[in-house]
């Protein structure tokens, strides 16, 4: 090919080609910088993209468990909290109980305290209905037990449900009219209803325990997740502002050389004068 052609200019041609790369460049830089990201889409990097994408997915999936693991822990403590308030309620029970196993009280005393019986009975029938969280009471005697999700392999955790309400009937049900009888009452129904709630609440405070800790242990893995799925994804700023400054520098100057080499074939002007 002629160098003195007005036609075809060589040098344009790769200064254009060396602008058009550094252009190319420039965006891919300018992406980086504005999205925080090495990798935005499958064109970018495709196996990386796609890798990215599943661990995104397995990233609110956790997120997902987690929340599931929250809920529970709110039916958890409800429950324990209900249970704790029929706990302490036992005391006074068993106090009246006991004044009523006493036969120097009088008809009119062991009425009193029969009455004090009944409301402290009807006290733990309400705590009971009202231990309910987002629609579940693990305490009434319709109840069934939880289960939640607790990885995202499908493994479960379970919330025992705990029949407190047919012992409280059995033992606001009791007759107590004698000190004999309330000192069956005391050896029998309340026993029974003391050995429930005790046992609940040793069931309620590990099953709660344990949801806590594996709420603990997936946030402590969705936080590596991240920070892996970062080492694939994330931009190195300070590298990016880096190259975004050589790139403009670059761009400039092609341009500069682009605008040169336009002018070579107006020296050939001069040989028409």
């Amino acid at each position: 090919m002629a160098n003195n052609s007005i036609l075809t200019n060589p040098g344009a041609l790769i200064a254009l080609r060396n602008l058009e790369r550094t252009n190319r460049s420039l965006d891919v830089t300018q992406n980086r910088v504005s999205t925080g990201l090495k990798v935005t889409g499958a064109i970018d990097d495709a196996s990386n993209f796609a890798i990215a994408q599943g661990i995104r997915g397995d990233i609110k999936a956790l997120g997902a468990v987690v929340q599931g693991l929250n809920n529970a822990k709110g039916i958890a403590k409800v429950a324990i909290a209900g249970t704790t308030s029929i706990s302490d309620l036992l005391q006074t029970v068993r106090q009246k109980l006991t004044e009523m196993s006493n036969e120097g009280i009088t008809t009119t005393q062991r009425l009193i305290l029969e009455e004090d019986f009944a409301q402290l009975l009807s006290q733990a029938a309400n705590f009971i209905d009202n231990a309910v969280f987002n629609g579940v009471n693990l305490l009434d005697s319709s109840s069934s037990n939880v289960n939640t999700l607790s990885n995202i392999n499908g493994g479960t955790l379970t919330l025992t449900f705990q029949d407190l309400r047919t012992q409280v009937l059995a033992l606001a049900g009791s007759s107590f009219g004698s000190a004999t009888l309330a000192q069956a009452v005391l050896s029998s129904e309340f026993t029974d209803l003391q050995s429930v709630v005790n046992t609940a609440l040793g069931s309620l405070g590990a099953e709660a325990r344990a949801l806590e800790l594996q709420t603990t242990f997936l946030e402590e893995i969705t936080d590596a997740t991240e920070e892996g799925l970062g080492n694939i994804v994330d931009a190195d700023m300070a590298r990016e502002s880096a190259r975004l400054t050589a790139l403009q520098v670059r761009q400039q100057l092609g341009v500069q050389v682009l605008g040169i080499a336009n002018q070579a074939p107006q020296i050939l002007l001069g040989l028409f004068q």
